[in-house]
């Protein structure tokens, strides 16, 4: 053979076992560790499917239980099983014509057989209504479908046992409560597991440090200084080892001007300096210049609203007393890691100066145990409505 020809037959060899190395039809995958994700989403699954339902099993059409009503001070358990298994998805929709029912019911999940929870906020504000009104919007993890439909995909794995429970703290019965849940059940996890986690904390109002201002922009406002988070409304404080998620916020404002000066500060393994140090709130919730309402192109004074995979304003109630607001990011992107605790705080106005109302759930992940949870603040403090701070009325 001449040499062109063996030289030809060489990069016709290479050339073939690059393609089979390369294509995914043929290439070699290292295999998936058991529970892990396929990487395409026509790869076999190792799992089998599960689902806890509300379905009326006496086979008859009673599924959301209207006949066995969920009483004032009751507390249920909708689910109870065994694993190793990974929590997908939840679907819920309530049927109550109570006022303000989205802060009065109480979801809570328990991992591995434990006495408190890993999870504990007002139903509404898990699914990002904190502000106990229904709107419709849709996020990665979160979304709220029409009517009155709750939607959440985060995962939860457990390896021995998940419990959720549902509180009624209303003064009236919920007439009925629909769930399908969606879970997997896996012969093992991966070592490298971690919880879910989601806590509530709320301050009606933030303790703003002066009422004599008449804008955000006044001298002694944007003079004053604040570089270690002193004041800081706090979202999240854990200890363990993890990694913060993110949150969703909703506002009422007590005030006039725009609520969304306060820049965020995160802590990380007990530094006293913010590890992480932002530029304003509307900043990190990953909108700009007042979300629309700052008179500036091409929104004007408009009160535009926006809901995207990672981050939202789905609530824009412009910037006057009274003025309701939700909004939320997610950092799926690039999770913030701790490894042995974390703040994350974030100013109400520049240096704290604001004393609007915050609501606010954290979502993360964490080995067990975790630290313990601030008390869940009583129902008729919950209940979102405008205090009297003083301070401006109006906005620009």
């Amino acid at each position: 053979m001449k040499r062109s020809a063996v030289r030809k037959a060489r990069n016709l060899l290479t050339a073939g076992a690059l393609f089979l190395l390369t294509n995914p039809l043929f290439a070699q995958r290292t295999p998936e560790p058991s529970g892990a994700a396929p990487t395409e989403i026509w790869q076999f699954r190792d799992y089998s499917s599960q689902r806890i339902s509300s379905y009326d099993t006496s086979g008859a059409n009673d599924d959301g239980n209207w006949k066995n009503k969920i009483k004032p001070g009751e507390t249920r358990t909708i689910g109870n099983v065994t694993g190793p298994g990974i929590i997908k998805h939840m679907w819920f929709t309530i049927a109550s014509n109570e006022t303000n029912h989205l802060k009065k019911i109480v979801l809570r999940i328990y991992w591995e057989g434990n006495s408190t929870p890993s999870v504990e906020a007002p139903i509404g504000d898990f699914f990002g209504l904190g502000l106990a009104k229904y709107f419709l919007y849709e996020s990665k993890y979160l979304s709220v479908g029409s009517q009155r439909a709750l939607n959440c995909y985060f995962p939860m794995p457990f390896r021995r046992s998940a419990k959720i429970t549902i509180t009624n703290e209303g003064e009236h019965a919920i007439d009925a409560f629909y769930y399908n849940i969606d879970w997997e059940k896996h012969a093992s996890l991966p070592q490298n597991m971690t919880y879910f986690h989601a806590q509530y904390r709320q301050a009606i109002p933030t303790d703003g440090w002066s009422a004599d201002w008449k804008q955000n922009g006044d001298e002694k406002i944007n003079n004053k200084q604040n570089k270690n988070g002193e004041g800081n409304y706090v979202i999240l404080e854990a200890r363990g080892k993890g990694f913060f998620l993110g949150v969703t916020h909703s506002i009422v404002q007590n005030q006039g001007d725009w609520w969304g000066e306060g820049d965020e500060m995160i802590f990380i393994d007990g530094d006293k300096n913010p590890a992480i140090h932002g530029t304003g709130a509307e900043d990190y919730y990953l909108g700009a210049w007042c979300y629309g309402g700052c008179g500036i192109n091409p929104f004007g004074n408009n009160q535009p609203t926006f809901s995207y995979s990672g981050y939202g304003n789905p609530r824009n109630g412009g910037d006057n007393r009274g003025a309701e607001w939700t909004v939320y990011r997610f950092h799926s992107e690039s999770p913030i890691v701790f490894n042995k605790s974390i703040k994350m705080t974030i100013e109400h106005g520049h240096a704290n100066h604001r004393s609007d109302n915050y609501y606010t759930v954290a979502y993360w992940y964490q080995t067990e145990p975790h630290g313990p949870f601030p008390a869940l603040p009583a129902v008729k403090d919950r209940i979102p409505r405008m205090v009297n701070t003083e301070g401006p009325t109006n906005g620009k």
